[in-house]
C-alpha cells in the first residue's frame, strides 16, 4: 500500500512525534511518515505493529486530538456594517488608509469554500482564491511534498466558473458552509446587488483547505457521536503547513484563520497544533488566528484546589460530580494537575458500585466493567506528559448511567501545589448532555486558543457590548493571558445569513489582520512583522471601558478596534 493509502487507511494509526524519523532505527514496522517543518513528524503505522491498539495506546501527545467547528445558530439573511464599523474596518477601508488586503492572503482551514459563490471573485469576475486544497478528494494530484487529497489552482477554478459544468472540472464543495462563512466574513467581496455584502478584506486572495474527516477507529476511541463533524490534529497541522508555503511562493503575507477548538489537552498551549502554531506565527509576514470556542457556558470544566495537609487514603479527597443524561454512549474526561503534586481519581456510579483510587505507572492503563451497570470506564495515567510536564489521568467512560457520577480526586503524599483542572469534551462530541454540577466557566478556551504566540479572540455581541454567555474564557491552566481581545460574533452577516459562534470572531480579526499586512508588509510600512508584534499593536489598540479591569478572562485586553491601533501608532 502507498502512503496515500496509509493517510487515508482506517487500518492505519496516525502518531504524531518530534523525533526525526529517518534516523530512527525502528525495524520493518509497515509504517510511512510525513514531515511537518521537520517540527513534528506524522507516521501512519500499521495497527498490526502496534502493541495493545485496542486501549489507550500512545504516549498522551502522539494521539492526534480531534477539533469541532465553533459556530452557532443561523438567522436571517441581510447585511449590517455594524460588527465592522465598532471594529473599526470599514473605517480602515476608506481613504486615507484604503486598507483592503490588497497583496495579503487569507487561509481558511475548515469545511471548505463554496467557489461559485460571488463573494469570492474580483470585479472582472475573476476568482480570488489562489487554491484549494481538498483533502477529501483522491482522484486528483495532491500538493508538492503531500499525499492525498486534490489541489486545484486559480487558472482550475477560474475554468470551472466559465464551464457549463463546474464541478466536472473542480469537484471541491462545501457540503457545510461553515468554511464558505468563515471566507466571507473574512474576505468576501463587495456585491453590488443582492443584500450588498461586504467581508473584512475585500481585496485579499483567499487559499482554503477543505479538511477530511477524522479516521473511524479515533472517532470511536474519543466516542464523537456518527454524522458530527470532526477533524483530526494531524490533517490540521499539514493543512497550516500547506498555507504557510504561499508566504515564500508569492512572497506575500499570509493569514492563518482557524474556526476549529477542542477541550482536549493541556490548556496552556503544549500540544503538538498549538506548538507548531507559536512557531508558524513567529515567522515574519505571517499571523496566526485562533478563536476561543463556545465552551464557556457548558459546564465542560471543574477546578479544584487541595490544601496541604492531604494525605492518600484520607477523606479529604475533593469530590467532583458530574450530572449525565439519558442515554449517553459515553466520553473522555480529563484531569490535568500541576507539578510537584501527583493525583488519583476513584469513580463512584448512580448506583453505588465504585472504582478504588489506583496510582498507575509511569504510563499505564486499566478497565473495570461493573457488575450492575452497563458502563465500562478506562483509567489511563502519564504520570509526566512529554509536551507539558504535567500529570495527565485520562478516564473514557462508556455507557454512564445516567445520574450523577462522583470522580473524587486525592493526592499521593504531601500536597504542594493543590491545584488540577479537569474538562469534558466540546458539546458536539458528545450525543447526550453531561456537565459539572460545580463548573467553572474560566480556563474554557478551546485549543489552539491557549498557544503563546497566535492571536486569541474571545466573543462578544456587538450589538451591545455584551459578553458572548457561551464564549470561551481565559486565562490558560498556567495563568498565561489569553484571549488578547474580543472580537464581534453575534448575529454576524455571512453569505447564510446572520450566524453565531466564536468563529466568526476569528474570521473577523482575520480580516482585520490582513487590513494590517497590507499597511505593514505590502506597504512596506514594517516588512518584517510577526504575529507577536501584530497580535500587540492590536491590544494596544482595543477599546476599553472605564469599569472594567484589564487584562481579564472574558475580554482580555478589550474589543477588537484596528482604528485604535493605527492611533496608537501616531501617538493619538
Amino acid at each position: 500500500m502507498d502512503c496515500r493509502g496509509r493517510v487515508l487507511s482506517n487500518e492505519y494509526f496516525d502518531v504524531i512525534t518530534n523525533f526525526p524519523i529517518p534516523v530512527l532505527n525502528i525495524g520493518d514496522y509497515d509504517f510511512c511518515y510525513a514531515s511537518v517543518d521537520g517540527l513534528y513528524y506524522i507516521v501512519y503505522v500499521s495497527q498490526a505493529d502496534i502493541r495493545n491498539a485496542d486501549e489507550y495506546i500512545f504516549e498522551y501527545k502522539s494521539v492526534p486530538k480531534l477539533y469541532g467547528l465553533m459556530q452557532g445558530e443561523t438567522g436571517e439573511r441581510s447585511f449590517d456594517p455594524n460588527s465592522l464599523i465598532v471594529s473599526g474596518i470599514t473605517q480602515v477601508q476608506r481613504e486615507p488608509l484604503s486598507l483592503t488586503g490588497q497583496g495579503v492572503v487569507v487561509c481558511i482551514i475548515d469545511t471548505g469554500i463554496d467557489y461559485m459563490n460571488a463573494a469570492f471573485r474580483d470585479s472582472q469576475g475573476n476568482s480570488r482564491i489562489l487554491a484549494i486544497w481538498d483533502q477529501t478528494i483522491q482522484e486528483g494530484t495532491p500538493p508538492q511534498g503531500f499525499y492525498y487529497g486534490t489541489e486545484y489552482t486559480r487558472e482550475e477554478i477560474n475554468q470551472a466558473i466559465r464551464s457549463e459544468d463546474p464541478y466536472s472540472v473542480v469537484p471541491s464543495r462545501d457540503e457545510d458552509g461553515h468554511g464558505s462563512s468563515m471566507a466571507g466574513v473574512a474576505a468576501g467581496s463587495r456585491l453590488e446587488s443582492g443584500m450588498g455584502y461586504l467581508g473584512a478584506a475585500p481585496d485579499a486572495d483567499i487559499v482554503v483547505v477543505k479538511l477530511k474527516q477524522a479516521k473511524d477507529y479515533l472517532r470511536d476511541f474519543y466516542l464523537v457521536p456518527p454524522g458530527v463533524l470532526a477533524y483530526q490534529e494531524t490533517d490540521i497541522m499539514l493543512g497550516v503547513q500547506y498555507a504557510d508555503r504561499f508566504a515564500e511562493q508569492f512572497k506575500r503575507p499570509v493569514v492563518i484563520c482557524l474556526g476549529l477548538g477542542t477541550s482536549y489537552g493541556d490548556h496552556a498551549g503544549s500540544a503538538p497544533l498549538p506548538s507548531y502554531l507559536d512557531a508558524v506565527a513567529s515567522r515574519r509576514s505571517r499571523a496566526v488566528v485562533v478563536c476561543g470556542g463556545n465552551e464557556g457556558n457548558a459546564g465542560h470544566h471543574f477546578e479544584g484546589k487541595m490544601t496541604p495537609p492531604q494525605r492518600s487514603g484520607s477523606t479529604g479527597g475533593v469530590p467532583v460530580e458530574i450530572r449525565v443524561g439519558e442515554n449517553c454512549e459515553g466520553f473522555l474526561l480529563e484531569l490535568w494537575g500541576n507539578v510537584p503534586d501527583v493525583f488519583t481519581v476513584s469513580v463512584r456510579s448512580p448506583g453505588g458500585e465504585t472504582i478504588p483510587a489506583i496510582r498507575l505507572g509511569i504510563r499505564d492503563s486499566i478497565t473495570y466493567s461493573f457488575v450492575y451497570e452497563r458502563t465500562r470506564i478506562t483509567i489511563a495515567g502519564t504520570l509526566v506528559e512529554p509536551a507539558s510536564g504535567e500529570e495527565v489521568v485520562l478516564l473514557r467512560v462508556v455507557l454512564p448511567t445516567a445520574g450523577i457520577w462522583t470522580f473524587t480526586v486525592e493526592a499521593v503524599g504531601s500536597v504542594h501545589n493543590g491545584s488540577f483542572h479537569m474538562w469534558l469534551p466540546i458539546t458536539q462530541f458528545m450525543n447526550a448532555t453531561a456537565f459539572f454540577l460545580e463548573a467553572s466557566p474560566y480556563v474554557t478556551l478551546t485549543e489552539p486558543a491557549m498557544a503563546r504566540d497566535v492571536v486569541s479572540v474571545s466573543t462578544y455581541n456587538a450589538a451591545n457590548n455584551s459578553f458572548y454567555a457561551d464564549s470561551g474564557r481565559g486565562f490558560t491552566r498556567t495563568g498565561m493571558v489569553n484571549p488578547d481581545f474580543a472580537a464581534p460574533g453575534v448575529n454576524i452577516p455571512t453569505i447564510r445569513g446572520r450566524e453565531t459562534g466564536s468563529s466568526l470572531a476569528a474570521a473577523i480579526t482575520a480580516g482585520a489582520v490582513a487590513q494590517f499586512l497590507q499597511w505593514a508588509v505590502v506597504e512596506g510600512n514594517n516588512p518584517t512583522v510577526a504575529t507577536r508584534e501584530i497580535k500587540n499593536y492590536f491590544i494596544r489598540g482595543a477599546s476599553r471601558g472605564y469599569d472594567v479591569m484589564y487584562p481579564n478572562r472574558e475580554w482580555g485586553y478589550g474589543r477588537l478596534n484596528i482604528v485604535g491601533t493605527f492611533d496608537a501608532l501616531i501617538g493619538v
